[in-house]
């Protein structure tokens, strides 16, 4: 003989399980809210958003630091053209890399200079070793040579010694960014906006 459920309960199960399948907002209707939400949440959070980059530009550069420009002279009074000491691939790739690395969401005010001095930083090291061509592999090799501040020096036979402790330190904690000024200016200023990620829900 099979066990009668109550009725009531019945009921009570049946409109619990209709009240679980059907969504708050009737229909093809969303919270009204939700874009709203959404968009606090992101301002809240100092995670960079996905796609996030920066606009920093080869024009801005140039003006910004003149030291790795040249200017040819113009004829007839015409104005001087500027030209970049950097190849232009190359600079394109410091400028893209900035851009990757160097978020304005994150930097607010400071991030065209900052944008600025990752790519100098990586010119400079660049120039360091650059020659138009080499005789042989050892001379290439040989520009590639680190070279930290002058420790001591002898005028006899000019004899010349370097203190690399400043930069092999730096490459412990910072890679290669104590190797020029430009590099430590970016790390001093990225103590100053390195707080840890949030996520705001």
């Amino acid at each position: 003989m099979q066990e009668k459920k109550p009725a009531g309960r019945l009921s009570e199960n049946r409109t619990l399980k209709n009240r679980s399948d059907s969504p708050m907002w009737s229909g093809e209707h969303t919270n009204p809210m939700a874009s709203y939400f959404v968009g606090a949440r992101a301002a809240a959070s100092n995670v960079p958003q996905t796609g996030e980059r920066g606009s920093y530009r080869k024009e801005m550069f140039l003006e910004d630091f003149p030291q790795f420009t040249k200017h040819s002279s113009g004829d007839d009074g015409e104005e001087a053209a500027v030209e970049s000491l950097v190849p232009d691939k190359m600079l394109g790739n410091f400028i893209s890399q900035a851009n990757d690395s160097v978020l304005p969401s994150r930097w607010g005010s400071m991030w065209q200079y900052a944008a600025g001095l990752y790519v100098a930083h990586f010119a400079a090291l660049y120039l360091k070793t650059y020659t138009p061509s080499s005789e042989n592999a050892a001379q290439a090799a040989a520009g590639a040579d680190q070279v930290g501040v002058v420790k001591s020096a002898s005028m006899g036979n000019t004899s010349i010694s370097y203190d690399n402790s400043a930069i092999t330190a730096g490459t412990e904690k910072w890679g290669a960014w104590n190797a020029t000024q430009y590099g430590s200016q970016l790390v001093t200023m990225a103590r100053m906006v390195g707080m840890g990620g949030m996520y705001a829900i």
